[in-house]
């Protein structure tokens, strides 16, 4: 992993960390919101929205664009990829751990 992948996998790890933004990423997962309906929806004051709102992008966990006068948020696949990439990489060890404690206790019961 480079180096410039390692600080963005440190930034969303440590973005996700907290409970509001991660709730804030549940709010705008299906459809671009604006922060005050983000703010209603997570029951946040606008300035604290705006301020994970923050976090979360500089972390490439959601993306900002404007809509005429309004700014949209949305979540940033690309970001989320990056995360559980880093995170699916666990998996195949340990379905080889599982994988080989039950082939052990299927050859003590039948052997």
């Amino acid at each position: 992993m480079s180096n410039e992948a390692a600080v963005s996998l440190d930034l969303a790890l440590r973005a996700l960390a907290d409970e509001n933004r991660r709730v804030i990423l549940s709010s705008i997962r299906s459809a671009p919101q604006p922060v005050g309906s983000i703010a209603e929806t997570t029951g946040l004051s606008q300035q604290t929205t705006s301020h994970h709102l923050g976090v979360l992008q500089k972390a490439r966990l959601a993306i900002g664009t404007r809509d005429g006068t309004r700014h949209l948020f949305t979540v940033d696949t690309d970001g989320i990829a990056a995360v559980r990439s880093y995170l699916d990489d666990f998996w195949p060890i340990k379905l080889s751990a599982l994988k080989s404690v039950i082939e052990a206790s299927e050859r003590k019961a039948h052997g």
